[in-house]
């Protein structure tokens, strides 16, 4: 056996080897003899300087090969580029060698990291703004990007090509913010001036799990910022519920994030650009969201060239196409479609496993067996933007949304085989329209309005006593906001109107008994605002302060929200900022029965009936100090947070006041800690978070309580290598165990119900999670560049316990139920980009 391989690689060996003599020892000849033999045989002309070819000898190319093969087969062996004119006649010229030195046209300072693009050719300005770029053409298109600055698109023949020259960039005059700490933790995560945090995908290298630019899941790598239950539905921000977290798709308010019933974002990332995070001082813009916002936002630049993607990885594929209508117009589309229509991959097993975990999709009673069970789920969005003038923009956006589980149940009834199908739907259908004005220099104006319909839908059958449960959730909502922005030297000036109608519909819907409740409430609130914003000249201190004043005609309620941002920079390297804010919102998000909706989606939107539901009303005010140097990052927050109006439903209990309906409120203050260091092509961080929540339900037994979300300790670490063609990722993160209430010990059981000990006196086992990702970049031709990735999520397939519940079973004993995250997952994408 021995022997016979060695032949065997010793043949394999003399063949690539003879090959390799045989290929290298072709004689090449100049390359004006190939190009006379294609003009020949294909009767074709090539125009050129005289002097262009003396110096290139090829390997004469296979005769048998078609115009296009010769011509590629020539570019490939000279780096010269042939440009078609016409069918018959082409140029031939050198790479063109672009470079310069891009600058702050007000200021001179040189910009380091604009982007230079121009197809698949890349380049990145250094420290001093210089940049290289190679390019095919005179009339190629070359993009330059920097943050806070106008785009310019502009041919090459309009740069200068005899030598570096200095490119001037525009600094933008749209309300967007600009960055005042670049790379906050990975690259695309930035701090901007406005006091939020941004992510911006075109400038993104990668976080450690992560193969998909999923924004919600993204947001959970700041401090203070993390889901309770491993979920993109469920974020957690100082503290707060999911459903106190304003979500923003350009400007339309989304009550539907999340495909997998919350395990990844519902928002297309090939569409979804951009992100910002604001956790205090909001904009007066903003209403609703006590506890955050989340704004995720689709690409404001007009893009003139045609390009798209098409991507695949382990649960869903993907397409995204931007199309140029003329030069003052384009749309984009995307879209994504769940594979288990086509193959059922591991991942995907092990997602559905987790969404449906002890819930009936998963566990029936013993008599009842489930089969046939599927899920599916698609997304599509659109955006269209259109320039008529320089003083007049639209966007036009529309996302529709869809979640679908079904499975059938079985079971002997009187001898006889009975199946019924159950099953539930989670879709949202929206549409924004945006227009802005602007004045001129000093003043714009912008309208938006839009209208989202959500709705979550399940129908239970109960195949033992032949009955059919269905459950609705509808919530229908229509705004128009108007906002004006006047600009004076250092000072900016917003006044603006807003109104929102929301209508919520809950229906239940029983056949055996016939049983039918359908509650229909509808709230329409006006808002008013004013707000001022002063920089320095120097840009060293800023000052934001507004008022927004909202009136709630169903109730004839006043409600006045102050809002206050400070930042003052000392010396070049610290920055301390303080921030203040009053906030109310009027929907919140219910549990009645852990078994409603199948037990899949549980939570239900609900409206405030200023009683038993009242309007949440949020006071939150934090102070933090920033250090920056040679790479380094410190960044310390201190917080305090006071939300009243809260439910004993709208908090997830899932033991002792489960099935308790109770108002009160929580009071939460906290500590954030970032560092991040950067050095080279590495970028490493780490961020502790501490927590101390108490809920206040003066109804309850316990009338002081450990918040459900109050995760006491959290801390990262991560580290991140990014060059042109490789990004890859790895870190861990652990914090204490969910609090939770459990049976008293040695009287677990009082009138067949769980006798529970003190509420939320006891923690789950601590989380721990450790994770790693890599994406491959690479350039196919001059049309087509691709990316492969791979990723795996709790490498350690640590069992991470999120939840418990307890049941009394016939023998009057308790019995303990608990849902996990998700165990060892890997992932992996292929894109092609063209």
């Amino acid at each position: 056996m021995g022997r016979t391989r060695f032949y065997i690689i010793l043949s394999l060996c003399f063949f690539v080897s003879r090959n390799s003599h045989g290929q290298n020892s072709e004689q090449k000849v100049p390359i004006i003899e190939v190009i006379e033999e294609i003009t020949k045989s294909h009767s074709v002309t090539f125009n050129y300087e005289s002097n262009l070819l003396n110096d290139f000898s090829v390997v004469p190319v296979p005769k048998d090969l078609s115009l296009n093969a010769k011509i590629k087969n020539l570019e490939n062996q000279t780096n010269l580029v042939f440009e078609k004119i016409s069918d018959s006649v082409y140029t031939i010229s050198k790479v063109i060698e672009l470079c310069g030195y891009i600058k702050d046209s007000v200021s001179q300072n040189a910009l380091t990291g604009a982007t230079v693009t121009s197809g698949f050719a890349y380049a990145i300005t250094d420290e001093n703004g210089y940049f290289e770029i190679e390019l095919r053409t005179r009339n190629q298109l070359v993009t330059i990007r920097h943050i806070g600055f106008r785009t310019i698109e502009r041919q090459v023949k309009y740069f200068s090509l005899e030598n570096c020259g200095t490119i001037a960039m525009l600094v933008q005059n749209e309300a967007i913010a600009p960055v005042i700490i670049e790379t906050y933790l990975v690259r695309g995560i930035d701090k901007r001036e406005d006091w939020s945090t941004s992510i911006d995908y075109n400038r993104f290298s990668l976080l450690p799990g992560l193969i998909e630019s999923d924004v919600l899941q993204t947001v959970q790598a700041l401090p203070s910022i993390l889901s309770v239950d491993e979920t993109v539905s469920n974020i957690n921000i100082r503290g707060g519920s999911n459903d106190q977290n304003l979500m923003l798709w350009d400007d339309i308010k989304m009550y539907q994030t999340g495909h997998f019933f919350g395990l990844i974002s519902s928002f297309n990332p090939l569409m979804t650009q951009k992100a910002s995070v604001v956790n205090n001082g909001s904009d007066v813009a903003l209403t609703d969201g006590v506890s955050g916002t989340i704004h995720l936002k689709t690409d404001k630049q007009i893009d003139s060239k045609f390009n798209g993607v098409v991507g695949l990885n382990f649960l869903n594929a993907e397409l995204f196409s931007n199309i140029p209508i003329g030069n003052k117009s384009s749309l984009q589309i995307a879209s994504r479609k769940s594979l288990d229509d086509l193959i059922r991959t591991p991942t995907y097993d092990v997602y559905f496993d987790r969404v449906t975990q002890e819930t009936e999709a998963d566990n029936n009673v013993a008599s009842v067996t489930n089969s046939n069970q599927d899920f599916d789920f698609y997304d599509t969005s659109l955006r269209w933007l259109y320039q008529p003038s320089d003083k007049d923009f639209i966007r036009l956006n529309f996302i529709l949304i869809n979640n679908d589980l079904g499975f059938n149940e079985t079971a002997d009834v009187n001898g006889n085989s009975r199946t019924r199908r159950s099953n539930i739907s989670q879709n949202t259908l929206a549409i924004g329209v945006n227009y802005k004005r602007r004045w001129n220099q000093k003043m714009s104006s912008t309208i938006n309005i839009y209208d989202n319909e959500y709705k979550l839908e399940a129908l239970n059958a109960d195949v033992l006593s032949n009955q059919l449960q269905l459950q609705e959730n509808i919530v229908s909502e229509t705004s128009i906001q108007l906002n004006n922005l006047y600009e004076e030297y250092l000072w900016r000036f917003n006044l603006g109107y807003e109104f929102t109608e929301t209508e919520v519909i809950n229906l239940n819907d029983i056949d055996l008994p016939r049983f039918v409740r359908r509650d229909e409430e509808v709230l329409r609130e006006h808002g008013a605002f004013g707000q001022a914003w002063y920089k320095s000249p120097n840009n060293n201190f800023s000052i934001r302060g507004g008022v927004r004043a909202n009136y709630l005609t169903r109730f004839e309620k006043l409600i006045i929200e102050p809002r206050l941002s400070v930042r003052q920079v000392i010396g070049e390297h610290i920055e301390i900022e303080a921030q203040g804010e009053f906030k109310h919102q009027s929907t919140s998000q219910i549990v009645n029965f852990q078994n409603d909706f199948l037990g899949v989606e549980k939570r239900r939107w609900q409206l405030t009936d200023n009683d038993s539901i009242p309007v949440l009303k949020s006071k939150q005010a934090s102070v933090g100090i920033l250090y920056k140097n040679s790479g380094w990052l410190l960044d310390v927050k201190g917080y305090y947070k006071t939300v009243e109006g809260i439910t004993t439903q709208s908090q997830s209990f899932t033991t002792k006041y489960e099935f308790t309906k109770e108002k009160g409120s929580y009071e939460a203050y906290g500590f954030e800690f970032l560092c991040r260091k950067n050095y080279g092509k590495f970028n490493s961080w780490l961020s502790y978070s501490y927590l101390d929540n108490t809920y206040t339900f003066e109804d309850l037994e316990d009338v002081e309580l450990p918040s459900n979300f109050d995760i006491s300790h959290s801390v990262a670490l991560g580290t991140t290598f990014s060059n042109k063609t490789w990004n890859i990722s790895a870190g861990l993160n652990y914090r204490t165990g969910n609090p939770t209430t459990i049976p008293l010990s040695g009287n677990e059981v009082i009138d067949d119900n769980v006798n529970f000990d003190k509420g939320n006196n006891e923690r789950l086992i601590d989380y721990f999670r450790i994770d790693a990702s890599a994406i491959y970049k690479f350039k196919i031709n001059n049309t087509f560049r691709s990316e492969i990735g791979a990723s795996v999520w709790n490498i350690s397939n640590r069992e991470n316990a999120i939840n418990d519940y307890y049941r009394v079973n016939p023998n009057q004993t308790v019995n303990r139920f608990s849902r996990f995250s998700l165990g060892l997952t890997t992932n992996a994408v292929i894109r092609l980009y063209f």
